[in-house]
């Protein structure tokens, strides 16, 4: 059974500049189901919420604010408006430079987890590339992920693949049993390239999606941090994508 679409609006943060609510209407007139925000661009989280719930849609999960130690209250209190029951993060590439420091975020997240489950939240980690690099003779991410055994994680496809150099299908397989959430992006996997609308890359995107654990995975949440064409038209060619071969369900 295909799993429902959200859109990380980071996508269409230049237009959400501009004109948040209708950024939010045009998403919901395409047909996605659910969105991810990165930032409430003037709007209070309420307000937020309630556009998004009256455009017939539902928040996903949530980048904004990235959970880090300094900031749990207001992580839980985000969540409890936005009516999530997990928080989001992410790390910078000195912090899975090397092992030492692979060691030291792990600590860290480790905190985090314990402090966000006393409150009733799972925290997930979204990756960039910098965690799908060797180091001392594996990947930086299964170092930390045997490091932090109660972490789960929204698995960006594109990253993982790491401008080619990792096969996407079997990272996301690796990961399968602690992932409840799958970025979706397509592009050419050159450094330094924009990307494309999903379906219109080199990503095997069936694939990847297979590969997950259906009984865990609730959302697959297109997102392309640049593009050379329209960005909107872009977000709607990506649902069509999805939603006509079955790999997901919009509204």
């Amino acid at each position: 059974m295909s799993k429902p679409i959200s859109i990380q609006l980071y996508s269409l943060r230049a237009e959400s500049s501009k004109d948040f609510t209708s950024v939010l209407q045009s998403v919901a007139e395409i047909g996605y189901r659910g969105v991810e925000p990165a930032g409430f661009y003037g709007l209070s989280i309420v307000e937020f919420r309630n556009i998004v719930e009256d455009l017939g849609m539902q928040v996903s999960s949530s980048h904004g604010p990235w959970a880090t130690l300094a900031n749990t209250s207001e992580v839980v209190e985000t969540a409890g408006i936005l009516g999530l029951s997990t928080a989001g993060g992410g790390f910078a590439p000195d912090d899975f430079k090397d092992l030492s420091a692979i060691k030291r975020t792990a600590d860290t997240v480790n905190e985090m987890v314990e402090i966000l489950s006393r409150a009733g939240l799972t925290l997930f980690l979204h990756n960039h590339w910098w965690e799908f690099c060797e180091v001392q003779g594996k990947l930086a991410y299964d170092h930390f992920a045997e490091l932090c055994p109660d972490v789960q994680f929204e698995i960006d496809t594109y990253w993982a693949a790491n401008f080619g150099a990792n096969d996407p299908v079997e990272q996301v397989a690796k990961f399968r049993h602690r992932t409840p959430l799958l970025h979706i992006k397509d592009g050419s996997l050159q450094q330094g390239k924009a990307m494309v609308a999903v379906g219109q890359g080199k990503m095997d995107i069936p694939a990847i999606i297979d590969a997950a654990d259906p009984d865990l995975l609730r959302w697959l949440i297109v997102e392309l941090d640049a593009c050379d064409t329209d960005m909107l038209t872009a977000v709607a060619d990506s649902y069509r994508y999805l939603t006509e071969n079955g790999l997901a369900e919009g509204k």
